[in-house]
């Protein structure tokens, strides 16, 4: 299926399955919501909530999207080309063999990964000199991964977030996603991929504490 000229329609592709729509123009909020296995299109940007609580299937943006990327994404995989915008990845959880999975080709805003509680979110910084996320990634985190493609030292982070280069065999784990989002937006997969990535996992012996009714 295909949507020409599109301005804004909220809720495009709520709870879809066993469909491909291809879309020509900027989605409103909640593109792909409660997605179930459908593979969603965007020539253009979207705006925010893109795949809010997605349970599985695929989005893929010829653009940027707007803030809460993936909020509450349990299964699935979103590809975005440039940029997202703040709390991208927020509340995303993983159970048994879902496994969700945001990639961003450019930067992310503040607070990415907020709350995080499974799933894999990747940066890869294409084209930004600075480092490319924003204040506060991780806050909450306390599970999942983050792996951010970066020259320059990642900002301060919260304690209870751990943050060191990974390594190849970590990497290990992104790389098919790498080159999937490669052979989408024309890149060379093996120049990020040979490239320096920062690890970002929870500290287990450090965790909010705050977050938990004392017992």
């Amino acid at each position: 299926m295909v949507m020409e000229k599109c301005y804004g329609e909220r809720f495009i592709g709520s709870a879809a399955k066993d469909m491909r729509l291809e879309i020509h123009g900027t989605p409103g909020n909640a593109l792909g919501c409660y997605l179930d296995g459908a593979e969603i299109i965007v020539h253009g940007n979207a705006q925010d909530a893109v795949g809010d609580t997605m349970n599985d299937g695929k989005i893929i943006v010829y653009g940027s999207a707007g803030d809460a990327l993936g909020y509450a994404m349990r299964g699935g995989n979103i590809f975005i080309r440039n940029d997202s915008g703040y709390r991208t990845g927020i509340h995303m959880k993983e159970y048994k063999e879902k496994k969700p999975v945001i990639i961003i080709g450019g930067k992310t805003g503040s607070f990415l990964g907020e709350y995080l509680a499974g799933g894999l979110i990747i940066v890869l910084g294409i084209g930004i000199d600075e480092i490319p996320v924003g204040n506060f990634t991780g806050t909450g985190m306390h599970g999942g991964k983050i792996f951010i493609r970066s020259k320059a030292p990642l900002p301060k982070l919260p304690k209870q977030v751990l943050a060191e280069i990974a390594s190849a065999e970590e990497l290990e784990e992104i790389i098919p996603y790498i080159k999937e989002f490669a052979s989408f937006f024309g890149y060379v997969a093996r120049e990020l991929i040979e490239s320096k990535f920062y690890l970002l996992k929870p500290n287990v012996k450090n965790p909010y504490k705050q977050l938990y009714t004392a017992n």
